[in-house]
């Protein structure tokens, strides 16, 4: 009888549950996100955009499309122009066809970094959900990319899209404007949290979407997202809604994490 040795099966074994546990489930794979609450953007959040672009003499590209203008500025008004970055392209359309063409994508395809800009977040979906553009974002991070944005440009990142309605910002969840670009899955997020005083607008949407994690951004605070944990970097906080997570003694339904915490986004929990 032939023995067979069980030892190298159990190490194949090992191997591909300890592959499986670092699997992400809510952030991207490779890459990284900077999810901002809008306000002003402070050095803080500009320069950890930068590093984790490669640096100044990498290739930037703008998204302005959610401000709605249909001349936007151009490079040389940019932040990052002025931050010293010296390869910044502005890459803007309203038309759908050409979002999804070989020719509009050019510049994601070398681009290290894009930063969507505020606005309104229906016409980001309009223009770019489920075409080649959204393809082009997805392969920047797969390869090792950053992807920013602030306001509309923080929300458009979550898999659920709230305030997406044309008809005005107030409303939370609209039909056919609930679904973002996905970077992050199963997530919804909000800005101006604080700011807006808008702590209490994410409950509604969890309520309906229990599945769904909410992360609430106030302004000049950003979310620095690799795999499945953010670290918080800014000025003021992030507020957290988990359905599963029992409410503070005041009765309050989210925590608030203040910059320098970090957060699993997977696990749900905050660790050092």
């Amino acid at each position: 009888m032939v023995k067979i040795s069980r030892v190298p099966l159990l190490v194949a074994l090992a191997v591909l549950l300890q592959a499986a546990d670092t699997t992400t489930v809510v952030g991207p794979p490779r890459g990284s996100l900077v999810i901002v609450g809008g306000g002003k953007l402070g050095t803080q959040i500009v320069e950890r955009f930068i590093e984790l672009a490669g640096g100044r003499d990498s290739a930037f590209v703008i998204i302005p499309t959610a401000d709605g203008s249909d001349k936007p500025d151009g490079p040389e008004s940019s932040f990052l122009v002025k931050a010293g970055c010296k390869d910044v392209t502005v890459l803007h359309t309203k038309d759908r066809a050409v979002a999804d063409s070989e020719e509009f994508v050019k510049p994601l395809e070398r681009a290290r970094a894009v930063w969507f800009s505020g606005g309104r977040q229906w016409r980001l979906v309009d223009s770019y959900l489920n075409t080649r553009t959204q393809q082009e974002l997805n392969a920047l991070l797969e390869r090792g990319g950053v992807i920013g944005g602030s306001s509309a440009g923080a929300t458009i990142q979550g898999s659920y899209l709230v305030r997406g309605a044309r008809q005005g910002n107030e409303i939370m969840m609209a039909p056919g404007y609930e679904e973002g670009l996905g970077f992050l899955r199963g997530v919804a997020v909000d800005q101006h949290l604080l700011t807006r005083h808008r702590e209490n607008d994410l409950l509604q949407v969890i309520d309906k979407h229990p599945e769904l994690l909410g992360i609430g951004v106030d302004e000049s605070t950003a979310i620095v997202v690799q795999g499945d944990r953010f670290e918080v970097i800014g000025e003021s906080k992030v507020a957290i809604y988990d359905p599963h997570h029992k409410p503070a003694p005041d009765g309050k339904r989210y925590f608030l994490l203040a910059p320098g915490a970090h957060f699993d986004m997977r696990t749900r929990r905050t660790f050092q």
